[in-house]
């Protein structure tokens, strides 16, 4: 079990990003949450298998079609044995 959080950069609010991210999230059978953040990036925690985990950091690489992703920042953190995928205000 992996945990990795992530911080995209581009223009990633406002274009469906974190409601594609849960999608593609729960297609892969992740656990974790994504969020916008005040500084206009997205913020979300992958934890799941080694293959689910980068699978999901290549889909934050690009986002839905309507994002333009700059950046991904990748961090590990220790699993916290999360259950489903969320939407998390903020």
């Amino acid at each position: 079990m992996l945990r990795r959080r992530v911080v995209v950069e581009g223009r990633v609010q406002g274009v469906f990003f974190r409601a594609e991210c849960r999608r593609e999230a729960q297609s892969l059978g992740l656990a974790g949450w994504v969020r916008n953040r005040a500084d206009g990036t997205v913020e979300a925690v992958f934890e799941g298998t080694a293959a689910q985990v980068e699978a999901m950091i290549a889909w934050a690489g690009h986002g839905p079609p309507t994002a333009v992703v700059a950046h991904v920042g990748v961090f590990a953190e220790e699993p916290e044995g999360l259950a489903g995928f969320e939407v998390r205000g903020g």
